[in-house]
C-alpha cells in the first residue's frame, strides 16, 4: 500500500482505504478501481491524496473496529469544524465538552489496542482532522495512564482546540508567500490562538495551559532550548506525544507520511521532550508491529512480523523472506546487531496469515475477526 497524491492518480488504481461522505455514508469501497469520474471526485473533495494498493497486492483485511473507526473519524470531524468555527466567531464554546465526552466514550475506555488508521485529508479540513486524531490519541493515552476523569477531559479538549489559531490564517491568496513565510505566518497565528482559547475556556484555564506547555516542548526540539527544568502537567506531556505522532504519520502536503515505526523511534529518541511514560502508554494503545506487518531490517533484509513483543514493541518475532527462518529479536544476545529499520512501504501492514499453521508451530498469534469485503 502506498500514498499517491491526487495529481498523480491514474485510472485502474485500486483503493486501499474506503471513502465516506460527511454523514458516514460509504462512497467508494476498498478495492474499487479508480475511473476518470472517481479521480475527478477525489480532486473535487480537495483530498491531498489517497492510499492505493499495489497491482498484485491483496486487499488487506479489516475488522469491524477498523471500519467503525474510519466512520467515526468521518462523522465527528464535521462537529469539530462547526464548534471551532463558532469559537472563532463568538469566542465561546458551545458543544466542546460534549464532543470531547463522545471521543472519550468511544476511545477513552478501550481495553485492547486500536489499529490507528489515518484519515484522508484535504487542505480545507487538515486542521480539523489533525485535531480530531490528536484528541482520540489523547483519550486512549490518558486512559492507559489512568488519569483522573477531569484531567482526561481537559486534555482531550486541549487537543481539539490546540491548532485553532492556525484557522485565523486562512484566506491568504496562494502564491503570495514563500514556504518559509507561510510557516512563520502559521506559527504566529498558532500562538495568537492561545488568547482566544483563554477567553473561550475561562472556566477551564488548564486547557490553555496544556496547549501552551505542549507547544513549548515540541518547539524546543527545533530551537535546542533546555526545558528540563520546566514543569509540565500530564495533559501537556500527553498532547505533545499525540500531536507529534499524528502529524508525522498523517498524509502531508510536501512529503510522504512517516511510518509508525519511524514516528515511534523519534518519540523514543527524544525523552527530554516526550515523556517515556506517555510514549509507553501510546504503544499500549495502538497496534504498530503486529502479525502481518512487513518490515525492512538494518541489514537490508525483508521480513514478516509473526508475533508482537509486549515488552519491547521494536523487537518482535520475524519470518525472514530470504530463507524462511524465524528470528526472535527479543533474543538480544543472538541478534544484538539486528534491528527493524522501517515498515516496508510497498506492503500493507495486515496481510492475511495462516494463523492455524502458526499455532501448530507454537507461535502465539492474535486471531481478529475480519469483515468480508466484496471484490469490485
Amino acid at each position: 500500500m502506498r500514498f499517491v497524491k491526487s495529481d498523480d492518480l491514474k485510472t485502474g488504481m485500486r483503493l486501499a482505504r474506503p471513502i465516506y461522505n460527511k454523514n458516514g455514508v460509504l462512497l467508494y469501497e476498498r478495492n474499487s478501481k479508480l475511473t476518470r469520474q472517481g479521480i475527478v471526485s477525489v480532486r473535487n473533495f480537495g483530498l491531498i491524496g489517497i492510499f492505493i494498493l499495489e497491482p498484485a497486492e491483496p486487499v488487506p483485511p479489516m475488522t469491524q473496529a477498523d471500519i467503525d473507526f474510519e466512520r467515526f473519524q468521518t462523522m465527528c470531524v464535521f462537529s469539530i469544524r462547526e464548534e471551532l468555527d463558532q469559537i472563532l466567531q463568538t469566542k465561546r464554546i458551545s458543544r466542546m465538552q460534549m464532543i470531547a465526552a463522545n471521543i472519550i466514550r468511544n476511545y477513552g475506555h478501550l481495553d485492547e489496542r486500536l489499529n490507528f488508521i489515518q484519515n484522508l485529508r484535504s487542505k480545507e479540513d487538515y486542521i480539523y482532522k489533525h485535531s480530531l486524531n490528536a484528541a482520540i490519541l489523547c483519550a486512549m493515552i490518558t486512559h492507559v495512564m489512568n488519569l483522573k476523569v477531569e484531567e482526561q477531559l481537559e486534555t482531550v479538549q486541549a487537543a481539539l482546540v490546540h491548532d485553532i489559531g492556525k484557522l485565523t490564517a486562512a484566506g491568504m491568496p496562494e502564491g503570495k508567500l514563500s514556504p518559509l513565510e507561510e510557516k512563520m505566518r502559521l506559527e504566529v497565528a498558532e500562538v495568537g490562538g492561545y488568547d482566544l482559547i483563554e477567553i473561550a475556556f475561562s472556566s477551564a484555564p488548564n486547557v490553555r495551559r496544556i496547549c501552551v506547555q505542549a507547544r513549548k516542548a515540541i518547539v524546543s526540539l527545533k530551537t535546542g532550548e533546555d526545558i528540563s527544568a520546566v514543569k509540565m502537567g500530564n495533559g501537556a506531556r500527553v498532547l505533545a506525544v499525540a500531536e507529534t505522532y499524528d502529524k508525522m504519520t498523517a498524509m502531508q502536503f510536501d512529503q510522504e507520511p512517516t511510518s509508525e515505526v519511524t514516528a515511534l523511534k523519534y518519540l523514543l529518541d527524544n525523552p527530554q521532550v516526550f515523556d517515556s511514560r506517555v510514549v509507553n502508554a501510546l504503544i499500549k494503545s495502538i497496534n504498530i508491529l503486529v502479525p502481518g506487518v512487513s518490515v525492512e531490517l538494518n541489514t537490508g533484509e525483508k521480513a514478516l512480523v509473526l508475533s508482537a513483543n509486549e515488552q519491547n514493541v521494536l523487537k518482535p518475532m520475524l519470518l525472514m523472506f530470504g530463507d524462511n527462518s524465524i528470528v526472535d529479536l527479543a533474543d538480544t544476545q543472538k541478534y544484538e546487531d539486528l534491528e527493524i529499520k522501517d515498515i516496508m512501504k510497498t506492503m500493507d501492514n495486515r496481510h492475511v496469515m495462516d494463523i492455524s499453521l502458526l499455532k501448530q508451530n507454537g507461535i502465539k498469534v492474535e486471531e481478529p475477526e475480519y469483515v468480508e469485503i466484496p471484490i469490485i
